[in-house]
């Protein structure tokens, strides 16, 4: 068979085009990499307390396969926090928040908190890997600042709530070493036969689950199971809290005096309640037992003096408001 030395040429110009742009993308990565891990491994042992090096080791293999527009967003952060959401950017949830635990009627037991999304934990900055068929405990309630374990240096609008049921978080798998899956369940209970994040070989991938809090004793709230070897992010979006009572608050308004000559009738209407209250009742007071309240409605209080003097007839009205702490 004939090669037509045009088509050779041609696919060799091609193939050495390819490799020279693939060379040229690897020292570009390369570089990008350097700068990242150069410029934010001194936050890493402040901020978090860890070793910068190591921290640049579990970095590695998610550096290795970021698309190259995230990485330069990632080196063009200017936040930790900006650098993160950058590589995990691909990492979007393939659910719809489902929870995968059962913890009650949320319409009806429980009240839905939504918060800034905030890092609860991440395991590249501190803690390293959960390793194969093993389970790691993370703290969610009583928290000043989630540094200890790779989180946030603050609180998270959550920390500070108490206890509460139920946490939403965005739970993102990075660099596993083989397929498998996570499960997120309450620190303490039994392991439920149920994946919160399915996952492939050095994939980055996310997920939004409702899991249930230990609201025990115990420091930690929550604990995740993973089937291979591999790197958890979590960020919280919202929490549900066991709903308050309603408490009603109530207050008198000043008062109304309305003369009442002797013998003589008079009607005494009182101020009217504060935006946002609701008469409760009227109350009616007399200056004189000569001087009965014949009537007394919607705000508005009846004498009639039968006395010799003149008296006064005092108004005022209760009011009454339904607030939820």
């Amino acid at each position: 068979m004939k090669l037509n030395r045009s088509a050779l040429v041609l696919a060799l110009a091609g193939t050495l085009a390819a490799s020279a742009a693939m060379a040229g993308e690897a020292e570009d990565r390369a570089a990008l990499s350097r700068q990242l891990l150069d410029r934010w491994s001194g936050h890493v042992e402040e901020a978090h307390k860890q070793p910068g090096g190591q921290w640049a080791q579990e970095m590695a293999p998610l550096l290795e396969v970021v698309p190259m527009d995230d990485l330069r967003d990632a080196a063009a952060a200017s936040s930790f926090d900006d650098m993160n959401s950058a590589l995990l950017a691909k990492a979007a949830p393939e659910g719809d928040g489902g929870s995968t635990q059962a913890f009650g009627d949320v319409d009806t037991d429980l009240l839905f908190v939504p918060v800034t999304p905030c890092r609860l934990f991440d395991t590249r900055v501190a803690g390293g890997a959960i390793a194969a068929n093993t389970s790691r405990g993370f703290d969610v309630t009583a928290v000043s600042d989630y540094t200890f374990q790779g989180g946030n240096a603050s609180n998270c609008g959550v920390g500070n709530q108490g206890s509460f049921a139920a946490a939403v978080i965005n739970f993102t798998v990075v660099t596993p070493s083989a397929a498998g899956y996570i499960t997120a369940f309450p620190f303490g209970a039994p392991q439920p036969l149920a994946a919160t994040v399915n996952y492939a070989a050095g994939d980055v991938r996310g997920n939004v689950a409702t899991v249930k809090l230990d609201q025990g004793a115990s420091a930690n709230e929550i604990s995740i199971y993973t089937f291979a070897q591999t790197h958890v992010v979590g960020d919280i979006i919202g929490y549900f809290r066991n709903p308050s009572l309603p408490q009603t608050e109530c207050i008198v308004t000043a008062t109304t005096d309305t003369p009442v000559a002797a013998g003589g009738t008079a009607n005494s209407v009182a101020p009217v309640c504060a935006a946002g209250y609701a008469q409760s009742s009227t109350n009616c007071e007399s200056s004189s037992w000569d001087m009965a309240i014949v009537y007394f409605k919607s705000g508005t209080c009846s004498a009639r003096n039968s006395g010799a003097s003149a008296a006064t007839l005092r108004s005022s009205r209760t009011c009454c408001r339904t607030t939820i702490p």
